[in-house]
């Protein structure tokens, strides 16, 4: 398997994975560790398997959430790991952003175009994981992560380090008029996260910048700026080695993004 990694600091190991290097097929190929989009569940397990072993951890240190582009956010603590599979799997239903202070424990977030972000406290050693689609983004889910980071391990805005793993980009992410509308009503700067482009069919189409709107959550929140890393890979522009709902469909794999303190 090959993974991308990101370089925050020499105590936490952050990652994205790519298509390459596991046990899946087709759409799925060849890396996929999601287990809700399809794949055979045989290639799943194996995968998972692969990247526990690369992490150097147990497949049951793997926390993945069931996300369904909501707003809610699960503490990975004492409690939570004192579970058995079962209570977990239900306490990770309808989840879409994880935290923890507890090392050896790997925090997964699976997307294909989402944005995945990664949040890193360098003074008290906590991190999240957030899956921020554009419902989620709209929600803004990565404000709230801060927030709770603040109000649960009290950590501070300007010590974190954040992370924008591969998604899609503006120049990609064409939307509806409706979708534009969600946007501009919520309240964000559509002359800074909105652009038209010209469609196949000679008419301007909207495009939302993801990256952006994140970014600026992150800074309303008190992240400093250049503590915020963009990854600037588009998945629907390089399909073949990230997955791109958009490009291959749903039913299709999944990036992995994660985050493991030592």
């Amino acid at each position: 398997m090959k993974l991308l990694e990101y370089d925050i600091a020499p105590e936490v190991r952050a990652f994205s994975t790519t298509r390459e290097g596991g046990f899946s097929e087709g759409n799925y190929g060849s890396f996929n560790a999601n287990s809700y989009c399809g794949d055979n569940i045989e290639a799943v397990r194996k995968n998972r398997q692969l990247l526990a072993d690369e992490l150097g951890i147990s497949k049951e240190n793997l926390i993945f959430t069931h996300q369904i582009h909501s707003t809610s956010i699960r503490l990975v603590n004492d409690n939570f790991l004192k579970m058995n599979n079962a209570e977990r799997s239900n306490m990770l239903e309808g989840v879409d952003a994880l935290i923890t202070d507890k090392p050896g424990v790997c925090l997964c977030i699976s997307t294909a175009d989402c944005v995945p972000i990664i949040l890193y406290d360098t003074k008290l050693h906590v991190a999240a994981c957030v899956h921020a689609g554009w419902r989620g983004t709209l929600q803004r889910i990565a404000e709230t992560a801060v927030e709770l980071m603040a109000k649960n391990y009290a950590c501070q805005p300007e010590n974190l380090k954040a992370v924008l793993g591969p998604s899609i980009s503006l120049e990609s992410f064409e939307v509806g008029d409706e979708v534009f509308n969600f946007f501009q009503e919520a309240g964000f700067d559509i002359d800074k996260i909105a652009r038209h482009y010209l469609a196949s069919e000679e008419q301007l189409r909207w495009h939302i910048d993801l990256w952006e709107c994140n970014r600026l959550q992150l800074l309303s929140q008190g992240v400093q700026e250049e503590n915020i890393h963009i990854s600037g890979i588009c998945t629907y522009k390089h399909s073949d080695q990230f997955f791109s709902a958009r490009k291959l469909g749903i039913k299709s794999g999944r990036i992995i993004t994660g985050v493991m303190l030592k």
